[in-house]
């Protein structure tokens, strides 16, 4: 059960109440990190979506944008953002068995999605400055300087709602993950 209190979706008024109907309008429903963060503080959920809104407009595929989140939310923990993005992940393309070695980091039979998963890996759990080699590895494979800017961002973004969820036990409202 989520640990911080929130009311009820139908019950907010003002920024809050704005906010959820362009979610709603978007994608059907106000999902629970979204309500619990937006009857806090709406201008947070708004700024994560606008920066979300960037992304997606970005270089990266959809795939690879959701492959970067299940390898972040996972490495994190937060089974909430897992749940969520494998969900959305299999909306964009990726097949079930993609996510499962996407979350554990084994090969998709994909070299350049590989390439992704090891270089999002190795800057999850490495701390300072990393190896030129991994830099030169993940752009051997084909991602360019743009992409890269946006792989940090998904991270950046990601980090916020796994961070959130983790202290908030936010209450999955999406399919189990396999």
């Amino acid at each position: 059960m989520s640990r911080i209190a929130t009311p009820a979706v139908e019950t907010a008024t003002g920024a809050t109440a704005d906010i959820y109907a362009k979610i709603r309008k978007a994608v059907g429903r106000v999902p629970n990190a979204y309500a619990a963060i937006g009857a806090i503080n709406p201008a947070a959920l708004a700024s994560t979506l606008q920066a979300g809104a960037v992304l997606s407009a970005g270089s990266l595929s959809k795939q690879d944008e959701e492959t970067i989140k299940i390898v972040v939310s996972e490495i994190a923990g937060c089974d909430y953002c897992v749940a969520a993005h494998a969900a959305v992940g299999k909306m964009v393309g990726l097949k079930p068995e993609a996510i499962r070695q996407i979350r554990a980091g084994e090969s998709t039979g994909d070299a350049k999605r590989d390439a992704l998963v090891r270089f999002v890996r190795v800057l999850q759990t490495t701390r300072g400055t990393i190896p030129a080699a991994e830099l030169e590895a993940v752009k051997a494979a084909g991602y360019s300087d743009a992409q890269l800017v946006d792989v940090a961002l998904a991270i950046a973004l990601i980090t916020f709602t796994n961070v959130f969820n983790r202290f908030n036990d936010t209450d999955v409202d999406f399919p189990a993950v396999e």
